[in-house]
């Protein structure tokens, strides 16, 4: 922040009242396109004006549709539940640039002792399951019922 001097201007900060969601795409897209979930009320020059000047992300291109939500949820009285409708934006990204989500939650190596120990939870497992599958011979009748 720059000094406070008696007279300056006030500071400004920007906050708009729409809110952009970055989502991971349902089907495969090019490195250079990103899938935004949007408010309704943005349109597609509010949505590069957004990117461009508060996350100086050069744009290309912007697509948007809205998505129709969920009519499949009754409530208790048996009437339908519609969620609410959401706007999806695909965002082509300017020359050379790309965009590929991180992998928040990568594969562990396990370890030889946590191996072993799955090893050992495997085998206790088939053989509770195999006592518990009772005789073939009773021919499905249950062990309860019986001499």
């Amino acid at each position: 922040y720059p000094l406070f001097q008696r007279g300056g201007p006030q500071l400004r900060i920007f906050r708009p009242n729409f809110f952009m969601l970055a989502v991971r795409p349902g089907v495969p897209q090019p490195e250079d396109t990103v899938q935004f979930r949007v408010s309704m009320e943005m349109t597609k020059v509010d949505i590069r004006n957004y990117l461009e000047r508060i996350y100086n992300v050069p744009v290309a291109a912007v697509r948007t549709r809205i998505q129709y939500g969920a009519n499949n949820k009754r409530n208790h009285r048996n009437q339908r539940v519609k969620k609410p409708d959401y706007k999806v934006a695909y965002v082509q990204l300017g020359q050379g640039q790309t965009f590929q989500f991180p992998n928040l939650f990568p594969e562990k190596e396990q370890d030889t002792e946590t191996r072993s120990f799955d090893d050992f939870r495997d085998k206790y497992m088939e053989k509770e399951k195999q006592k518990q599958e009772g005789d073939p011979r009773r021919g499905g009748v249950p062990d309860w019922f019986g001499l």
